[in-house]
């Protein structure tokens, strides 16, 4: 006659469990008291300060949900996120598109591969502050050093400051010499996670140069392109740097993004809570894009 399984007590099986779960929380905690100091408080407080009225000086006054009305009213809040939009739309699919380009070349048989790498990842060394005034002295129309070649070349010279369409177009060539080098790294790397085995019997199928790029490099690198448009959208939606030193949102906020605006609201007109609540709708989008992206992405399950 066989003897009944006795069940331990889950502690009794496990006796250590209490132990780990403290050492894990004793590690995790010096972040999680930075993540509240820096991230959690600041942002509560702008949550607070964004259902007040302020002048920049002195305690505020409550008004609740007014700041956010006088939102639906302001036009110049529609053209920063008009303008927002536009250089997210601009920029993100071609930074990555130029990213993927580049690492497929320096994935292969490229003469110099280790010389165009460090050339190409060097911006990510730079600040913005930097690389926008770097842009200021290739973009200036009066003495930036595209404007002379097109006079030494006979051709008439490009108002970046000036002209609208041209500063727009300046500050996403500069945030794109900026970005496509840390969109080439990621992608390099995921690359070379792919065996050549696939290529391989691709060949053996028939595939041509460009069919195995769309149905084998392109799926095969899912996750890298899932991580890489997370992040560029929130970049875009967040730029401020380069914005701010190239063309200071001009002219005629023909480059105002929201950060700009907001920034200028809260520190040049001093008013805080409407400030802060041009930075709360910004975050509430930000969330609400990868909120959605991720369960959107059938690449999803595979980054981890």
């Amino acid at each position: 006659m066989s003897t009944p399984a006795v069940r331990l007590p889950r502690t009794a099986r496990r006796p250590g469990r209490a132990a780990e779960a403290l050492a894990g929380y004793t590690f995790l905690a010096p972040n999680l008291v930075l993540l509240g100091v820096f991230v959690l408080l600041p942002l509560v407080g702008a949550a607070v300060l964004s259902l007040q009225r302020t002048d920049g000086f002195g305690a505020g006054r409550f008004v609740g949900l007014d700041n956010y009305a006088r939102l639906v009213g302001d036009g110049l809040f529609w053209r920063s996120t008009l303008n927002t939009a536009l250089f997210t739309a601009v920029v993100t699919p071609l930074s990555m598109a130029l990213g993927l380009g580049i690492a497929v070349l320096l994935n292969s048989v490229l003469p110099g591969r280790a010389f165009f790498r460090s050339v190409l990842i060097l911006p990510m060394a730079v600040s913005g502050v930097a690389t926008a005034l770097m842009g200021v002295l290739v973009f200036d129309e009066n003495s930036g050093v595209v404007d002379k070649l097109l006079r030494f070349a006979g051709l008439p010279a490009v108002p970046w400051q000036s002209g609208g369409a041209a500063a727009f177009v300046s500050v996403v060539l500069v945030t794109l010499w900026w970005r496509v080098g840390f969109n080439m790294l990621i992608y390099l790397a995921g690359l070379q996670g792919i065996g050549p085995e696939i290529y391989e019997a691709g060949k053996l199928d028939g595939a041509s140069g460009w069919q195995a790029f769309r149905h084998l490099t392109v799926p095969m690198v899912g996750p890298s392109s899932f991580f890489l448009l997370i992040m560029n959208v929130i970049y875009s939606f967040q730029v401020f740097d380069i914005v701010f030193v190239l063309t200071g949102g001009g002219p005629r906020n023909a480059t105002s993004v929201l950060v700009t605006y907001a920034y200028d609201t809260g520190f040049v007109t001093r008013d805080q809570g409407y400030a802060a609540a041009i930075g709360m709708v910004l975050l509430l989008v930000t969330l609400a894009f990868t909120a959605l992206r991720w369960r959107t992405s059938r690449s999803r399950d595979l980054v981890g």
